[in-house]
Order: structure tokens, then sequence, then C-alpha cells
């Protein structure tokens, strides 16, 4: 949302960015007003930056796009405390059992 203070534009964004965003802001010359979550927040801003990257790599599908849902995935696994070795074995245990997605198939229907 963008609106005018006195004969200033300012815009809200009320997003987790990256930890070097308000200083690149500031080599702008603008003036960047953060505050640092709690956990609570943090919890929540997370899962709204995940779907917005995923969003964002429906429209374009990139490497660029892919590494951005990666960062927020990294940031989740170490929030959470989750270890990523033993999703990965959670992983190879459902491809096992379950399969991947690698045959490309797709599920039409399923008649008695």
């Amino acid at each position: 949302m963008r609106n005018w203070t006195g004969n200033k534009m300012r815009t809200k964004y009320n997003k987790l960015v990256r930890d070097k965003i308000p200083e690149i802001i500031k080599e702008k010359g603008e003036v960047p007003k953060t505050h640092i979550a709690d956990k609570e927040e943090y919890w929540g801003k997370l899962k709204e930056k995940l779907t917005e990257e995923v969003e964002e790599f429906l429209m374009k599908d990139s490497e660029e796009e892919m590494a951005d849902i990666l960062e927020v995935l990294d940031a989740i696994y170490k929030f959470r405390g989750f270890n990523k070795q033993e999703i990965d074995k959670i992983k190879e245990k459902k491809a096992k059992k379950r399969g991947s997605f690698n045959e490309r198939i797709i599920l039409d229907e399923v008649l008695d």
C-alpha cells in the first residue's frame, strides 16, 4: 500500500524480508521501518513467505524462484529444529513405500 506522508511516499509491506534488505533500502537513500518478529509472528511470516515464493514459482518456473523456495525451507528447518537428514530418510521411506513422481503418472479415476 502506497500513500503520501507529508511530501514523502510511504509503501507498507508487513512481510518477512531477507536479512540484507534494510541495508539495501538505506543504500538507495530510503528509510526502512522494521521490527524483529517474535517466535509466533516469525512462524506465521515464514509460512506466508513460503506461499508467496511457491506462487512466484508457479508463475515463472525458474531456478531463481526455486532457490527462493529453498531459502525459505532452510529457514523453516532452522526455526523448527528439523533435521534435514531425518527428513531425507522420511522422504526415502515414503518413496520406497509409495513411489516418487518420476514416472509422470496421472490418476484419472478409480472404478469399483
